[in-house]
């Protein structure tokens, strides 16, 4: 599994801003079945999740919530389910998209699956399988055993000629 540091690729102390973890969770779908029992929601058509700055969206979302009804893990499906994010003093978003996106709530972490992409800028990383880790600023891509190839773009560092 390749570990990729982005300290110089996408320069952001975090990925996301800091405060979208304090930020309430809001759901929008057409449909949904809520089973408090066992914790387990599910979400169908236009799906459209967003917390502070964070927005993610699929045609299906599935919500684990633990025993006090806190939400610990998202997981979005669509052709592609799609995430985006403002790091903290960054104009850009960080978008991401994939077949399938979890977002971890509690943890901090995003993972992004099946003809996954993220990019923010010309920046580019494309893979089976692309972990963040939030708070940690780093990036996981490629399956272990190496049968997944990581593709980055990093675009030439332009110059101002005045």
């Amino acid at each position: 599994m390749a570990v990729i540091t982005l300290a110089g690729l996408m320069t952001a102390p975090a990925w996301g801003l800091s405060s979208d973890s304090r930020q309430p969770i809001h759901l929008a779908a057409d449909r949904a079945d809520i089973n408090r029992k066992t914790g387990i929601s599910v979400y169908s058509g236009d799906v459209k999740v967003t917390r502070g700055t964070m927005r993610l969206t699929g045609a299906k979302l599935t919500v684990y919530t633990d025993k006090d009804g806190q939400v610990q893990k998202m997981v979005a499906v669509g052709k592609p389910a799609t995430y985006r994010q403002l790091p903290d003093n960054k104009k850009q978003y960080l978008k991401g998209e994939g077949q399938t996106i979890e977002y971890y709530a509690g943890q901090d972490r995003v993972v992004l699956l099946h003809q996954a992409r993220v990019w923010q800028g010309g920046n580019t990383f494309r893979s089976n399988r692309i972990v963040y880790s939030i708070s940690k600023d780093v990036v996981n891509a490629g399956a272990a055993g190496g049968k997944d190839r990581v593709h980055i773009t990093i675009p030439p560092k332009t110059t101002d000629s005045h």
